[in-house]
């Protein structure tokens, strides 16, 4: 896990909270440790970034609802960019897809949004 931050003449955005590419169970206290530490830092938006990511699995579940679960509680969210489809399909079918403003990013270049199921 590691923090992006903004290059020379690149306007300052929200923080970003890099997955690697394979969670484990053990690994899901120090990321909401990580978390934690950057609102007591002053992060006013943190972005978890879920690009490295390789798979979908109970511990990548576990890590999205933690941190989702350890935003909360400090008052803010957690958005979550370039999940995999099948980490977002995992998430919607254990129930915590996207459901509000701090869970998405609105799309953009590096955004990974979900098909709309069905007619129209």
């Amino acid at each position: 896990m590691s923090m992006e931050t903004a290059g020379p003449g690149v306007p300052p955005g929200p923080y970003v909270l890099v997955m690697p590419a394979q969670v484990t169970l053990a690994d899901v206290p120090p990321l909401c440790e990580r978390l934690r530490e950057l609102y007591g830092d002053g992060a006013g938006e943190v972005v978890c970034d879920l690009a490295a990511l390789t798979r979908a699995d109970l511990a990548s579940v576990e890590a999205v609802a933690r941190l989702r679960l350890t935003a909360r509680r400090a008052g803010r969210g957690v958005t979550l960019r370039n999940a995999r489809p099948e980490l977002l399909s995992l998430l919607e079918l254990v129930g915590l897809g996207a459901t509000g403003a701090d869970d998405t990013v609105p799309p953009g270049p590096h955004t990974v949004t979900r098909p709309r199921s069905g007619p129209g």
